[in-house]
């Protein structure tokens, strides 16, 4: 599955990761830039080390699992 992760600077300086469910593919960098912004603006999102300052980063992450027969 594939998330896209938006990842902030708080105010404490820790950095702050929001992952969504199944991204719009190819990744738009001027709408994740925008909405980045907009939730700075609006402080859309609570956060333990205090309100968003800054963007710090965006990726799209893949992660595959395979399970593993014990015979069991």
């Amino acid at each position: 599955m594939k998330k896209l992760e938006l990842k902030f600077k708080s105010a404490m300086g820790k950095i702050v990761t929001y992952s969504l469910d199944h991204p719009v593919e190819p990744a738009d960098p001027l709408a994740v830039n925008a909405a980045m912004d907009q939730i700075i603006a609006q402080n859309a999102f609570i956060s333990t080390g205090g309100d968003l300052i800054e963007k710090h980063s965006a990726r799209v992450v893949e992660r595959n699992t395979v399970d593993i027969d014990l015979g069991i």
